[in-house]
């Protein structure tokens, strides 16, 4: 992040630089941050973002679920988000709202903490490198993800990674692009920071809520535009040997958009080539956040 790069904080623009806050706060010391991830795209004349207000949405449920609260409305933080964009320029971008408790206290009670917020951007293309893109090999972690009987997993904390941080390390010291989890149960469950679907003849399969997962944006960004290439969604419980023998399987996210899956635990999927269904539904997603789309349009929020 560039210092002169200017960021939003508790209403104000600022300079990164100078969007500063004491080193023993709250967050940074218990994980107790909520947080977005958005994205902007250059659909031709300027930049839009997509499905902003159902992420200011998830943004303030998330906070709820943590009894976080906030002087900001949904609708402040849309604008906010707007002039972070504009302010600095941006086309494809990667957004971050965060809200956090800026407070030195020492002592895991948050009663009278501050609760700030600031939202960040920066210029984004893709997650994951220009070769992984193409295709990832998979590990299926050791970790499991844990279920909301533990962290309500519904709330898109900072916490919650924690899990994410030490799975996906353990997949890249195996030699592995990424991992994915399971429950304590064994069932399929996400990657560390992204939705999984399974393709299987005609049908596109994802694990459902009851698999205790991140109800993502993008999930279900996939689930409404999949029929348009004639697949059939069903959500259910996922057995891991399941991966094994999958037509096609990819990663669905905001950051990873959609990626193929092309090994799970040495395991060749689809040839080790993107399949078909997969690379339709790339498509089409790319053209649907990039307002190629009409009838995908309504997603689109444009940064004047």
């Amino acid at each position: 992040m560039d210092n002169e790069t200017r960021v939003w904080l508790d209403g104000e623009i600022v300079k990164y630089s100078e969007a500063t806050v004491p080193i023993l706060t709250h967050s940074l010391q218990y994980g107790s941050g909520i947080f977005e991830g958005i994205r902007s795209y250059n659909t031709g004349t300027s930049a839009s973002i997509f499905r902003l207000e159902d992420h200011v949405d998830r943004f303030f449920r998330s906070m709820k679920i943590y009894s976080m609260k906030t002087n900001f409305t949904k609708e402040e933080i849309v604008r906010g988000i707007k002039d972070v964009i504009s302010v600095n320029k941006f086309t494809d971008a990667y957004i971050r709202p965060f809200a956090f408790y800026n407070d030195d206290r020492i002592g895991l009670g948050t009663r009278d903490k501050k609760v700030s917020i600031y939202i960040a951007a920066v210029p984004f293309k893709s997650y994951f490198s220009q070769s992984k893109a193409k295709g990832l090999r998979c590990k299926v972690s050791s970790w499991h993800r844990p279920g909301s009987a533990f962290l309500p997993i519904e709330a898109k904390a900072s916490g919650n990674y924690l899990n994410s941080v030490l799975a996906n390390r353990e997949a890249v010291s195996a030699g592995y692009d990424e991992a994915i989890l399971t429950s304590p149960s064994g069932y399929v469950t996400e990657g560390p920071g992204e939705n999984i679907f399974m393709v299987v003849g005609k049908e596109l399969i994802t694990p459902g809520r009851d698999s205790d997962i991140l109800i993502g944006i993008t999930r279900d960004t996939i689930m409404n535009i999949s029929s348009d290439i004639g697949l059939h969604v069903r959500e259910r419980f996922v057995h891991r040997e399941e991966l094994y023998t999958a037509d096609e399987l990819f990663f669905g996210g905001t950051a990873a958009e959609i990626t193929p899956i092309l090994e799970v635990d040495g395991m060749i999927i689809s040839g080790g080539l993107p399949g078909k269904s997969t690379e339709s539904l790339a498509k089409l997603y790319n053209d649907t956040v990039t307002g190629k789309v009409e009838k995908y349009r309504k997603w689109l929020t444009p940064v004047p």
